[in-house]
């Protein structure tokens, strides 16, 4: 019972503080002609509500696709269809064809924030709560503080309520398909994560180990027997949760084509603002998009994101257990990040739940990647006006987690998984790994700090305007880079000697 009232108030908290981010600004506010990404949400409940499915994801007299067309695959526009349904009874206005573009006032925006908190307290936050409860290891009091600091993260936070998203949708699916797999259920698991991917193609980042997981424990179960049996089940559980998404396309091929179109926009270039992946990185110094024509830019990230992604794929294939394919999920949604086309900075966030998934298991490595992976987005929420959010919310997480998870405290080689360090680089110094650790993750909340402080403070020089987004993209992809490693070599490691790992598996 008292963990239960310990839940709650975990879960009180996490609202409180994301009603408290939606009080600011948002993406785009009073920012014509196109506004931004609160404005994309509205104006798709504007399409989908007034025109008929045929024309959401073609370009027609009523449908200017320019004017954030409908890219997203068909869950997305079911959503935005079920929220258009209730703005329409609230207030026409909001809805009403093109002439509500643009339409701003403090009772619509009071709508659209409460709207991101429902689909918050029905998909994610269930998940998070179910998932910390069953499937992370220790005490009532660690199992809730892994609770309260998995919802406290500040990079979704500020992203779905500040600058104005459902992220936590896709997360939330996503979530209850990892939930669903840790505890047996593959096929309730399988829906779930179809579900994910029909809502945000970017879930693709998570999806070779969704794969290899399910079809490693089909072959471990025998394909000739019962791994056979699972096998079909899943098979067509995918296929039958995939056509009831598309179904109102699959009449018409030529529709289908179309939202597959849509939702994989390869005309927009290798990349776009400043993030925090390889190829941004690397062209401060390569001009990668000068040298390379558009289809050698895709086969080459293409080529890249497989490469990176293979080894911990097939080590999941090989070894299919509920820790190989956590860590399997970070690494899988790294590659993705660094390596893949067209990646947007928000994208971190796919990289920041499988982080989060391992915040009972790698304390202070999941917070450090968590607290960089919301400052690599600091000239977005910058320029949405959440400087204030973004400092009070990262402040937030970096002390509660640090202390409600004891992370500098218990951070042995051991407990940090270095041990495989030693045999990998022999010229190691003898000095314990452990305390470098420690001293690099102080290091680096300096440097976050220290830049995030310039950034707001200072005015580049004129002859480089973008001195400080380019500072804050490479600094963090030093950082994502090095816990893409990190976790590669973890993966390959001895699994963690758990009475509840063996449960799980």
């Amino acid at each position: 019972m008292q963990t239960w009232s310990l839940v709650s108030i975990s879960v009180l908290l996490g609202v409180v503080v994301r009603w408290g981010v939606s009080l600011n600004s948002y993406s785009g506010a009073g920012k014509p002609p196109m506004f931004g990404d609160y404005e994309a949400q509205r104006h798709w409940q504007e399409v989908t509500y007034n025109l008929p499915v045929k024309e959401w994801y073609f370009n027609t007299t009523e449908n200017d696709l320019n004017y954030w067309g409908l890219d997203y695959p068909p869950l997305t526009a079911y959503h935005s269809l079920i929220c258009a349904f209730i703005a329409k009874t609230i207030n026409p206005e909001w809805v009403e064809l093109h002439k509500s573009r643009g339409y701003e006032s403090p009772a619509h925006k009071l709508f659209m924030r409460a709207t991101v908190l429902v689909a918050d307290l029905l998909i994610y936050i269930p998940a998070v709560v179910l998932y910390c409860l069953y499937l992370t290891d220790g005490s009532s009091r660690k199992k809730v503080s892994t609770l309260f600091c998995f919802l406290l993260y500040p990079g979704l936070i500020l992203i779905d309520y500040g600058h104005f998203q459902y992220n936590a949708v896709s997360l939330g699916f996503a979530l209850w398909g990892v939930l669903a797999l840790g505890l047996g259920w593959d096929v309730f698991g399988s829906v779930a994560f179809c579900l994910a991917l029909n809502y945000k193609q970017m879930e693709l980042y998570h999806a070779l180990p969704f794969f290899c997981y399910l079809l490693g424990k089909s072959v471990k179960l025998g394909l000739m027997g019962r791994g056979l049996f699972l096998l079909v089940r899943i098979a067509s559980t995918v296929l039958v949760t995939f056509a009831l998404c598309w179904l109102p396309f699959l009449s018409d091929p030529s529709q289908a084509m179309q939202v597959v179109r849509r939702i994989f926009p390869v005309a927009r270039g290798l990349f776009e603002d400043k993030v925090a992946n390889t190829w941004c990185s690397l062209n401060t110094l390569i001009k990668i998009r000068s040298i390379l024509s558009s289809d050698s830019q895709i086969y080459l990230s293409l080529a890249c994101t497989l490469l990176a992604v293979l080894p911990s794929s097939v080590r999941l294939l090989t070894k299919p257990t509920f820790w190989q394919f956590k860590l399997a999920l970070a690494n899988s949604s790294l590659a993705f990040f660094l390596f893949s086309y067209q990646v947007h900075e928000k994208s971190i966030l796919l990289a920041a739940l499988p982080a989060c998934l391992l915040l009972n298991d790698l304390p202070l490595m999941g917070i450090w990647f968590l607290q960089v992976s919301t400052f690599s987005m600091l000239p977005l929420l910058l320029k949405d006006g959440l400087l204030v959010p973004y400092v009070v919310t990262s402040l937030a997480f970096l002390f509660f987690s640090i202390y409600l998870l004891s992370a500098l405290e218990h951070c042995s080689e051991e407990e940090l998984r270095l041990g495989t360090y030693r045999k990998l680089f022999f010229c190691l110094p003898k000095r314990n790994l452990a305390w470098i650790v420690r001293w690099k993750f102080y290091i680096s909340v300096a440097a976050m700090a220290g830049l995030s402080v310039v950034t707001v403070a200072l005015d580049p020089p004129s002859h480089l305007p973008d001195l400080f987004p380019v500072l804050v993209s490479t600094t963090a992809f030093v950082h994502f880079l090095g816990t893409f490693v990190h976790f590669n070599i973890v993966q390959f490691s001895e699994p963690p000697n758990r009475k509840s790992q063996k449960k799980n598996n």
